[in-house]
């Protein structure tokens, strides 16, 4: 190990790894501390990652059980094997853990395993971290370091995880999939799962606090996906309020209130999905300048804390979304900012965010209701799958494309997708924010034919009452 590395990172998720490759670019002295024995944290093992192998191989099956309408005779015998499918799920993962094994050594990136810990303040500009493996205690010092601990499943008070109860965790290594599932929270997590094991022949119940399913998004995307669960017979209760789980003969009993009124449900098991909280206790927080925020770690635009040559990155970060796509940006602009190479802090406006549910979702910007409340004079394009001809092509005609504009100035507020390829189609409409594009540019801009991105274009001149296929 060199004496003093330029950049120590503790914790290997998308927001760590990114950060070490970006440092290693810059040749930077490079230490990647984890605890565990593979890189990839939560998003590779047991979150993103995972998640999405389970939604493809759901979405398969869902179309063959309209194989007859695509032509495709002999399919009615199918048969579902969960062990090949979780086998595939770990093989994708594995394959990818080696993938980050190869690429910090490609960027001369050392890994060192253990659990890291800062010991204070940095020391003539000098900053030491203690990690610990297997009783053993190794001090690194650095002149920067980057926190990147991530975030774990928040448990409903008094409830630890087990077969039964579910985390992200547990609900992906299930041995066989359950005859019966309550969700508690409707956000991406609850309804990606939901999608995932209704797909399957679960029966799928949603308990959400709030008003409406994806709560965070547009109030009409929340509209239609509601409209499509209840299509798909997915069972959910929004203001509702969970009271009290209990354990039974066969698996488990939620009694919840909706409006005042108690009901109560069984089922095999329970998915909690209320959130993630930062792992930001015992890394030494305490004995450097930095006060964490609920566990949150406050950080300027470019990812420095309070404590000089400290920074925070991906799940710890107060007030950026826990997303592993944020995590690795902000990755990239700490260690640019350390590495004194130009860059730029990440503008909170253009931040995708993208749920893998059937349909999927993919938005930025703002809601039409918070561009209103921010006082905009909003213009409003909306072009719905069904009249799309490669919607109808991949027998996807749910959902629509809706661009939230200012109507002075032609400026894009926020794009919110609910459709087949959401979560790729979304790619444009961030590229047109951060590159300052309006409505009408995109209106100028040629989409080809026949595609769904073609929906992106009707939708910009549906802004103008001037959609060519509606």
């Amino acid at each position: 190990m060199p004496e003093i590395y330029d950049v120590a990172i503790i914790g290997s998720g998308p927001a760590g790894y990114t950060a070490a490759i970006r440092a290693g670019q810059y040749g930077l002295k490079t230490a990647l501390i984890e605890k565990d024995n593979v890189l990839g944290g939560t998003c590779l093992h047991v979150g993103c990652i995972p998640t999405k192998a389970l939604l493809f191989n759901a979405e398969i099956w869902d179309h063959l059980k309209d194989a007859k309408e695509f032509g495709i005779d002999g399919v009615d015998s199918r048969k579902l094997n969960w062990a090949a499918i979780q086998d595939r799920k770990s093989k994708i993962v594995s394959k990818h853990a080696k993938g980050l094994e190869f690429l910090m050594k490609k960027n001369k990136v050392e890994t060192i395993r253990g659990y890291g810990k800062l010991t204070g303040p940095a020391q003539n500009g000098v900053v030491s971290v203690d990690v610990t493996n297997d009783g053993k205690l190794t001090h690194i010092k650095a002149r920067n370091v980057i926190l990147s601990t991530g975030s774990e499943a928040r448990m409903l008070p008094g409830l630890e995880p087990d077969d039964r109860i579910l985390t992200n965790i547990e609900v992906l290594d299930l041995k066989e999939i359950p005859k019966s599932l309550v969700i508690v929270g409707a956000g991406a997590v609850g309804v990606e799962f939901a999608s995932i094991y209704r797909s399957f022949g679960c029966e799928v119940t949603i308990l959400e606090m709030l008003p409406r399913l994806v709560p965070i998004e547009d109030e009409e995307i929340s509209k239609e996906l509601a409209r499509v669960f209840r299509k798909r017979g997915i069972n959910f209760h929004t203001h509702a309020k969970v009271e009290k789980i209990d354990k039974t003969k066969s698996g488990i009993a939620v009694t919840f209130t909706v409006d005042g009124k108690q009901q109560k449900i069984d089922a095999e098991k329970i998915l909690i999905a209320v959130g993630r909280k930062p792992r930001t206790e015992n890394i030494g927080l305490e004995k450097t300048k930095i006060k964490p925020d609920r566990g949150f770690i406050q950080t300027d635009s470019w990812m420095q804390t309070a404590e000089p040559g400290v920074y925070a990155i991906g799940d710890i970060v107060l007030g950026t979304p826990q997303l592993a796509h944020v995590g690795g940006m902000e990755g990239i602009v700490a260690v640019t900012r350390i590495a004194g190479k130009h860059g730029k802090p990440i503008n909170p406006e253009h931040i995708p965010n993208c749920t893998y549910c059937h349909p999927e979702i993919g938005s930025v910007g703002l809601t039409q209701t918070k561009a209103e409340e921010a006082g905009y004079n909003v213009k409003i394009g909306k072009f719905p799958f069904t009249a799309n001809s490669r919607a109808s092509i991949v027998g996807a005609h749910e959902g629509f494309i809706k661009i939230i504009s200012d109507a002075d100035y032609g400026e894009i507020l926020g794009v919110h997708i609910i459709g087949p390829q959401a979560t790729e189609l979304i790619a444009e409409a961030v590229a047109a924010m951060e590159a300052e594009a309006t409505v009408e540019d995109l209106t100028w801009t040629i989409h080809a034919h026949p595609t769904l991105a073609e929906a992106m274009l009707d939708a910009a001149n549906s802004v103008y009452g001037m959609a060519i296929n509606a």
